[in-house]
């Protein structure tokens, strides 16, 4: 059956995952009445199969969920809260029986900013019934063709709904259709070789388990070491050319998400691409995690052999974005996926609503965003390189995990939440300077970390949660622009530039403490490391400068609209010692009904 009906959207969503539905709430809770067409052939119930990585969130994903999807109510009662990410590596590798057996880096508290594991597949059956409340409408069907036009003219959409064709047109359409590629195939946007993926030549498998019996993990009872709960982190376990996440997916059905990235010259694909072999390799190298998993019912096994891949593009010029899964990823270690989602989210929202504004400066930050979209990319996935030499080493991953922290909290973090990624003038520095700033410091650290595990060298445990590791009591997690105390969530209300100042000189010490422990005095006053050394001070005291602009461009600007507004409703405030009316009239007539009461009680 043909049917030649074509129907017309602002934007046509092509997939209904995590980006998908996330994406139309944004824009639906951004710009009014926006017409908004999403497409996915799952069902809309999500049943189990429907499986896929990335249950954890870190902080840019929750505060995005939370705060900007305005679904923190609905994380708390639906989903699991997540206590940190906890490292752990083998003492000796023949003994790996219980937590007792591992080193460990673990959180201490509950992090600053509230961060939530989530069963995926319910997140998306929910959130997509809230956007069809919404007004976006929904189409169960399959996209089997698109027909990408130039510059702003409509793209056309074919949808085969059971033995039904139809077409949708739309000047603005998004690829969130992961791994079919549905834009990057058209477009020959792809790109997966190993060369120009910073050697990134990784495999995936996976299970889901239930009702498993959460004491083989840990006893839950730790009165001396944290406030937060082990169980309910994001841990993560090591070994010689891999490392495996643990994750509490569901809380109601004891719910766990278990899986293993490989390293192809290290691990081959037919050690661990199925099941059986997957439960052999973690009875022989994490035995805690095999007998974890068989105290539970199996749900599903996965198998990927090729996880890293990237895009050329993220937002053409010609209204095409390719976004999530469709986009990019290389690792799904630190749980960065849904963070990098949340920023292209932002992003495609501001550029359509730029468009269809007609704003003159429309084109200009599609350009922009593209290009960082692009680049923030590249960084991210950067501190995957030379993981297959140096996930194993305690020493030298515990140090190498301690500065990579460093600039999660100190740049990544205070930048969204001020919105500095939708900022023209910023992001066109981004591109131009942390790229070229910061690539040569990472590529020769990590050079480094590689020649300390040829040498076998301990040069301690680095514990990224900790405040007793470098000086003035500074810890990564460590925030110095009061963002969350002082509400500052407004664009631009956050100074970006206090805690650049403090990361790039906070990085220059943890810098001089690595080359003193790794490499003595001859690394301290090697030049290209006082090079670096002084090059990161410099850095610093620019972003101090650029601090003291932002204070002198803000001042007199209150921190939180909302909240300046209740102040100054407040000056009129007088206290009010009286309590209005409550009470109704009381007929003195009885009735019927009373009057039998009385009888009783009376014959009683």
């Amino acid at each position: 059956m043909q049917n030649t009906q074509l129907q017309e959207f602002d934007v046509v969503i092509m997939g209904a995952g995590f980006a998908g539905i996330c994406q139309a709430r944004h824009l639906m809770l951004t710009i009014p009445n926006l017409k908004i067409a999403l497409i996915d052939p799952r069902p809309e119930d999500r049943q189990d199969k429907d499986m896929k990585i990335g249950e954890s969130t870190v902080e840019i994903a929750a505060l995005f969920i939370s705060k900007d999807l305005g679904l923190h109510e609905y994380m708390i009662e639906h989903h699991t809260p997540k206590h940190g990410l906890h490292f752990h590596w083998p003492k000796n590798i023949t003994n790996t029986q219980t937590l007792d057996d591992y080193y460990h880096a673990w959180s201490n508290r509950s992090t600053a900013i509230p961060t939530f594991h989530m069963n995926r597949a319910k997140f998306e059956r929910d959130v997509l019934k809230m956007v069809k409340e919404m007004g976006v409408t929904f189409y169960n069907g399959r996209v089997v063709d698109v027909d990408l036009t130039p510059g702003d003219n409509p793209h056309l959409v074919t949808v085969k709904l059971g033995e039904e064709k139809f077409q949708l047109k739309a000047k603005h359409l998004i690829d969130a259709g992961g791994r079919n590629f549905i834009i990057g195939r058209k477009t020959d946007n792809i790109i997966n070789d190993v060369d120009n993926l910073f050697g990134v030549n990784t495999g995936t498998a996976w299970i889901r388990v239930r009702n498993i019996d959460r004491n083989v993990f840990d006893s839950g009872y730790h009165p001396l070491r944290a406030s937060s709960s082990t169980y309910y982190a994001t841990n993560h376990f090591f070994g010689h050319g891999h490392w495996l996440w643990m994750i509490p997916s569901d809380s109601e059905t004891m719910e766990l998400s278990i899986g293993v990235i490989h390293h192809h010259d290290v691990i081959p694909a037919n050690s661990v691409n199925t099941e059986e072999k997957f439960y052999e390799f973690l009875k022989a190298n994490h035995t805690l995690l095999y007998d974890l998993i068989q105290s539970g019912e199996n749900v599903d096994f996965h198998y990927r052999p090729k996880v890293a891949y990237k895009s050329k593009t993220m937002f053409s010029p010609d209204n095409w974005y390719v976004m999530g899964d469709a986009a990019y990823i290389f690792d799904a270690f630190y749980s960065y996926g849904t963070s990098t989602i949340a920023l292209a989210i932002e992003s495609v929202t501001e550029i359509i609503r730029a468009k269809l504004a007609g704003e003159p400066d429309a084109a200009k930050k599609q350009e922009l965003y593209n290009k960082f979209n692009l680049t923030y990319a590249d960084n991210v996935n950067y501190i995957m390189r030379d993981h297959k030499k140096q996930l194993g080493h305690a020493s030298v991953m515990s140090w190498r995990i301690y500065f990579e922290y460093m600039w999660w909290f100190g740049l990544h973090v205070p930048m969204y939440v001020g919105k500095w990624h939708l900022d023209p003038t910023f992001v066109e520095q981004f591109v131009q300077r942390v790229p070229g700033n910061l690539n040569t410091l990472f590529a020769d650290i990590y050079n480094q970390l590689n020649e300390l595990v040829d040498r076998n060298a301990n040069i301690g445990l680095m514990d990224c949660y900790r405040a007793d590791q470098l000086i003035f009591g500074y810890h990564t997690l460590k925030h110095f622009d009061h963002f969350l105390e002082n509400t500052k969530f407004e664009p631009r209300r956050c100074n970006v530039f206090a805690d650049m100042k403090h990361t790039y000189f906070f990085v220059a010490i943890w810098y001089v403490l690595f080359q003193w422990k790794g490499f003595g005095l001859s690394g301290v006053l090697n030049p290209r490391h006082i090079y670096q050394f002084c090059r990161l001070l410099w850095l610093s005291a620019k972003a101090a400068i650029a601090e003291r602009v932002y204070k002198s461009k803000i001042k007199g600007v209150p921190n939180n609209t909302e909240i300046e507004q209740m102040r100054e409703e407040f000056k009129s405030y007088r206290y009010q010692p009286e309590l209005q009316p409550w009470k109704t009239q009381v007929s003195t007539v009885k009735t019927d009904e009373l009057m039998e009461v009385e009888k009783e009680l009376v014959h009683r």
